[in-house]
């Protein structure tokens, strides 16, 4: 039966069924609301864009550089929201809700810490970290007070991720829904009104954004709070608990390292290629970071219910949800792609109305689309590993990839003056090897391992 709880005064609304059948609507009941909470952030970004890009090309590569260092340090810390859920599930499916959310609040003791750690190395580091990666210059000074005012936003950010992992862990995406849009929405309102000081505001441009984006953080984390303070669990800090989390961290971290290493290193080379390249990729960057993850609603649909099944000792169960999952993602990306491919002409134009970036546009636009089918099978298999609990794996596997196939491409582009064209191979050489290698583990079945342990 759903775990459920009424306390004197609140109720505790009901997780899923940790027994219950994956069906198509089983996984959509799970995966929408994801696909919700996944989608919020990178539309979000997608708006900010264009509210920014009416500033010009130096505010728009401002804004791209900056938000990737707060996206690289957020990012790299995911192991609070895939590992947290990849625990909790195998908890839940195992019977044990006060434990499955004992793992979200050991996390978000981590998020806050880890948080105030980030806020303050940047904030020390922010100059000479710009200059590496901007390369000085109009752009590094347009990002850094944008970079200064967002940073305090990351511990907001890293207790929304503990607060994604536990709750879809015990099959709860609808409650992360409403505080992540909450947040956003508030975000989305106060943007153009910062920004271009519209109703009477202070006209603040570019530094508008970051203070519309921290407060809108700040908002969700609340909410992500309030969620564990009403749940019957001990809320110390458990050294033991933590210890395991840090243990799958460890693997994920690298694993989400070598994501950055290429996303970081990308950046740097186009900002060589001047400001319109910069804008361009970033632009193309954000459309192909918002179709991953409408993408990875399905893969997060697939973590929890294997980790459930897994934790419950259903290994035939699992493989059923694996296969259901990367046929259902197959599809949605094929669809994707064909939509994007139409829109070819129009869609860059939402984005940005500077003639010089969308001339560079055109060649990763067309790398994104052909992309996306391979991505469809990707994320959903990443999506079943991890939910096996199998960062060792994943760690590996990303690694060999990007050492292979994104970053000697990337560097190589520099060198030769190859441009986008050069770092958009890159990218779609590591797509091609992330196949080959989940792809193959999926197959082998060595990931069906059963337990709580």
């Amino acid at each position: 039966m759903p775990w459920s709880r009424r306390s004197k005064t609140r109720l505790v609304e009901p997780a899923g069924d940790a027994n219950a059948p994956a069906t198509g609507r089983r996984i959509a009941g799970l995966a929408l609301p994801a696909l919700g909470v996944l989608a919020a952030e990178p539309v979000y970004l997608l708006f900010d864009l264009a509210v920014v890009g009416r500033l010009g090309a130096v505010a728009l590569a401002g804004l791209a550089i900056g938000g990737l260092i707060l996206s690289l340090l957020s990012s790299q810390l995911t192991f609070l929201s895939y590992g947290t859920t990849a625990r909790s599930a195998r908890f839940f499916g195992a019977g044990e809700r006060v434990s499955a959310v004992g793992e979200g609040v050991q996390a978000t003791w981590l998020a806050i810490g880890l948080g105030v750690l980030i806020v303050a190395v940047v904030q020390a580091a922010a100059v000479p970290l710009l200059a590496v990666i901007a390369d000085g210059g109009p752009i590094a000074a347009a990002a850094l007070p944008w970079l200064r005012i967002a940073i305090f936003g990351a511990p907001a950010i890293l207790i929304s991720l503990a607060g994604n992992g536990w709750m879809r862990g015990v099959q709860d995406t609808a409650r992360p829904l409403r505080y992540v849009v909450a947040g956003f929405a508030v975000s989305a309102v106060l943007c153009p009104l910062l920004v271009y000081g519209w109703l009477g505001l202070p006209r603040l441009e570019l530094v508008g954004s970051a203070v519309a984006n921290l407060i809108g953080q700040w908002l969700a984390a609340v909410l992500f709070c309030r969620a564990l303070l009403v749940e019957r669990v001990p809320r110390r800090v458990d050294v033991t608990v933590l210890r395991a989390q840090l243990v799958m961290g460890r693997d994920l971290v690298v694993r989400t390292l070598a994501f950055q290493a290429c996303f970081v290193s990308a950046a740097a080379v186009a900002a060589r290629f001047g400001a319109a390249a910069v804008a361009a990729h970033q632009v193309v960057l954000q459309l192909w970071s918002f179709l991953a993850l409408v993408l990875d609603s399905l893969a997060i649909a697939a973590q929890s219910l294997v980790g459930a099944a897994l934790g419950a000792g259903q290994l035939t169960h699992a493989k059923s949800v694996a296969w259901r999952v990367t046929v259902f993602s197959t599809v949605a990306a094929a669809l994707l792609a064909a939509i994007f491919a139409v829109g070819s002409s129009a869609f860059p134009r939402v984005f940005t109305t500077d003639q010089s970036v969308l001339d560079e546009i055109g060649v990763p636009w067309w790398f994104l689309v052909a992309q996306l089918p391979i991505a469809g099978v990707v994320f959903a298999l990443d999506g079943v590993l991890l939910g096996a609990g199998d960062a060792k794996f994943m760690r590996n596997a990303t690694l060999a990839s990007a050492l292979i196939g994104f970053l000697p491409l990337i560097w190589l582009s520099l060198v030769f003056g190859w441009g986008l064209l050069g770092i958009w191979s890159g990218l779609t050489t590591f797509m091609l090897l992330r196949l080959v290698f989940v792809g193959w583990r999926a197959w082998s079945g060595r990931w069906l391992v059963g337990g709580t342990g």
